[in-house]
């Protein structure tokens, strides 16, 4: 049996106890028993009155819990919905009171966690508006009254974290910008007229609004000073320039142009104002020094003409150079034509220093020609031979390149002109033929007058003797002269200044009256001079030279050999003479069996150097 019943029997026990003890007093009283009915009834009526009450208040407690458990069962199921959570399950087999508990427990924690997101939500919010209203934007879409899911408030705040870097990238490049502004109105001497320049410059950093607008009117209100500040700066330039060209005309002295300086830097705006009533100062001053400004002008008119390679009737096309009525209306001209020359000398700066590095190079290319052909280049110590042929044969190459590439541009120019490129009134591509050609008579005409030199040499050697002249170039340094080859050289001349009277140093130049066969190399008994061993052989291009002194030493009679009186037999007179000489060297030949007694001496001559 439960405690339960075990206490209702035991009330049930007291209360009939509680009777018979009334019963038991009624009677000891001697109360009557229609009283005693009615006393009994009464305290029936009070214990079921009060039985009744209690029972009340328990069903009473009853409808509550059934209440309680129906209300927090909605507002669970409306917790649930708000935080999207999954519904809570009941236990099965349980109480009302232990149901209606678990049930409150759960709403009641679900109750803290919307609690708690809401505040996050409500501090996020506080955040984002308060960004909203610095960066000028939009707040997060986010519904204020609804519960966020943790998602929401995970993006929420990644969001707000997004937003505080955005305000930071635009508090920093707002500084930036306004540091600049500040600047180049400081360098404009500029004073902040409109709202939005005084909010920039004079009111708090805190307070500016960073929208994207401000920054793209920041950055136009920075590109708007720099145009401004270029501007002035190529106003300035140009205010410099004139001031320089007319201090130059007019001969300003420097004391004064030095006092100027101070102007002739910076480009603000008190600079310009100064630069302006300089220019307008020096414009009067021209005024009254036309002809000498005129004169300077014309000047530098002549350069530009020289480098834009103009022609003669191009240049007397501008009839006001040539004019004496020096006028203001004259310096006008002047003053436009000048402009309008260095417009187009830097419009085709590139082909016109083409054309004169073009000229530079060809007369570099003429002196390298003619030093080539200058006999003593072979004397210069110090390796110039060897760089001279190194930069004519540059030249050689870099002269059609630099033709072709011209030939390119003034194709370009010509095309753009519409009229012909004209280098000192001729077509620059026939001017470069002209001077390859005139080149190419030029070494023509040296090379016949070459020849007739030499033709003509030749037949006074056939006419009157060869004349032998000591030869000017330098010994060959790797090439010593022997004790013995000296010895014999100086026998020789002994010898040959005994035998024969007439006959000269064999060093210096003998003319012999006419052309003497002399003995083959056999029938001279003097010992030959012998080239030293470690000497180095002839340079190439000088045994060219020496063909001559081969060709005589093989059968033709030597300068400064001895004469012997003519025999009959051996009589020449001038028209006996061959027409070549080829033939009077076959003639000398055959009549060396005639002079097979008679010996002449041969002259020496140094191993070093080569008879011209």
């Amino acid at each position: 049996m439960r405690k339960s019943e075990v206490l209702a029997a035991e009330s049930v026990s007291c209360l009939n106890k509680a009777l018979c003890h009334l019963k038991d007093i009624w009677e000891e009283i001697g109360i009557p028993e229609d009283q005693r009915l009615q006393r009994t009834n009464v305290v029936k009526n009070h214990i079921k009155t009060l039985l009744d009450m209690m029972i009340k208040e328990e069903e009473s407690l009853r409808t509550r819990l059934i209440s309680s458990i129906q209300t927090c069962r909605t507002e669970m199921e409306k917790l649930c919905l708000d935080l999207q959570l999954p519904v809570f399950e009941e236990e099965s087999g349980i109480s009302m009171l232990q149901q209606e508990k678990n049930i409150r427990t759960q709403v009641e924690a679900l109750m803290k966690e919307k609690t708690q997101r809401m505040q996050q939500l409500k501090v996020l919010q506080d955040q984002d508006q308060d960004l909203c209203d610095i960066l000028c934007c939009m707040p997060y879409g986010i519904a204020p009254n609804s519960v966020p899911s943790p998602e929401q408030l995970e993006n929420f705040h990644q969001h707000i974290v997004n937003q505080n870097a955005e305000k930071a990238r635009r508090y920093a490049e707002f500084t930036d910008l306004k540091k600049q502004i500040i600047l180049y109105m400081q360098e404009l001497d500029h004073i902040p007229e409109t709202s939005f320049e005084k909010d920039v410059v004079c009111e708090d950093e805190d307070s500016f609004c960073l929208s994207r607008d401000n920054i793209t009117s920041l950055k136009l209100l920075v590109c708007q000073l720099e145009e401004r500040k270029a501007e002035n700066e190529a106003t300035c330039e140009a205010h410099r320039e004139k001031i320089q060209q007319l201090w130059d005309r007019l001969q300003v002295p420097q004391e004064e142009r030095e006092a100027f300086n101070e102007h002739m830097v910076s480009s603000r705006r008190r600079n310009l104002e100064a630069l302006q009533a300089e220019v307008q100062r020096l414009e009067e001053l021209k005024l009254l020094n036309i002809r000498n400004v005129t004169d300077a002008i014309r000047s530098e008119i002549a350069v530009l003409w020289e480098k834009c390679f103009l022609s003669t009737d191009q240049r007397q096309a501008f009839a006001p150079y040539f004019s004496e009525d020096f006028t203001e209306e004259l310096l006008t001209l002047h003053d436009a034509e000048i402009q309008r020359l260095k417009q187009h000398y830097e419009d085709h700066k590139e082909l016109f220093d083409g054309v004169h590095q073009w000229e530079e190079s060809w007369r570099l290319f003429l002196e390298l020609e003619k030093k080539a052909t200058d006999p003593t280049r072979f004397t210069n110590r110090g390796g110039n031979l060897l760089k001279e042929e190194k930069q004519r044969s540059e030249l050689h190459k870099s002269l059609p390149k630099l033709e072709k590439k011209l030939k390119a541009q003034i194709d370009v120019w010509e095309g753009e002109q519409a009229r012909e490129f004209l280098v000192n009134g001729q077509k620059f591509l026939q001017y470069v033929e002209e001077q390859w050609e005139l080149h190419r008579i030029e070494k023509e005409k040296e090379k016949q007058e070459r020849h007739l030199k030499k033709s003509k040499q030749t037949e006074e050697d056939m006419l009157y003797g060869t004349a032998v002249r000591t030869p000017t170039k330098r010994r060959f340094l790797a090439t010593p002269t022997s004790n013995k080859s000296r010895k014999f050289n100086a026998t020789s001349s002994i010898s040959s200044a005994t035998s024969n009277s007439t006959m000269r140093s064999a060093f210096s130049g003998t003319v012999c009256r006419s052309p003497v066969p002399r003995p083959p190399l056999s029938a001279n008994k003097g010992p030959a001079p012998r080239t030293p061993v470690g000497g180095k052989p002839p340079h190439p291009r000088l045994q060219g030279c020496n063909k001559e002194n081969e060709a005589q030493l093989k059968g033709t009679p030597l300068s400064g050999a001895l004469l012997t009186p003519a025999s009959p037999q051996r009589n020449f007179s001038i028209t006996s003479v061959a027409s070549t000489y080829s033939e009077f060297v076959r003639d000398l030949v055959n009549t060396e069996s005639v002079q097979s007694s008679e010996t002449c001496p041969r002259p020496l001559t140094p191993r070093s150097s080569t008879t011209s």
